[in-house]
């Protein structure tokens, strides 16, 4: 499977932004469907964002929506995920995944994901 590695986490102060990278190796990513997720203490590892592999379609979760921004970067082999108004809320561990299913991007779970990143901490101060 691909391997992948986050980078971009950190403590921002409540209403901050932060922009969280996954760069991909041994394999390109024009060929996943890929992800973010991310996991709080004693909460389920939840999908918060999707796009598709040519960009085409994206999906967020309802808590997030108009706060983030998923993008891609094929060329680079590199996925970003922008997120803007953050809030005490949006504490977790953040992780990356790719998906090789053939499953539309809105109903992606985490059992459709087979490649994952080890995660990078966000902390928002509140």
């Amino acid at each position: 499977q691909v391997q992948l590695v986050e980078s971009g986490g950190g403590l921002v102060q409540a209403g901050g932004s932060l922009r969280l990278s996954c760069a991909a190796s041994g394999r390109t990513l024009n060929s996943y469907t890929m992800g973010w997720f991310r996991q709080a203490p004693g909460k389920e590892r939840e999908l918060v964002a999707a796009i598709s592999r040519s960009s085409s379609s994206t999906y967020y979760v309802d808590s997030v929506k108009g706060r983030f921004t998923i993008s891609r970067d094929n060329a680079e082999n590199t996925v970003y995920l922008q997120m803007n108004s953050l809030n005490a809320e949006d504490t977790a561990v953040y992780y990356c995944a790719g998906s090789r299913t053939q499953v539309p991007v809105p109903i992606l779970r985490r059992a459709d994901f087979g490649s994952w990143g080890q995660g990078t901490q966000v902390t928002v101060s509140s």
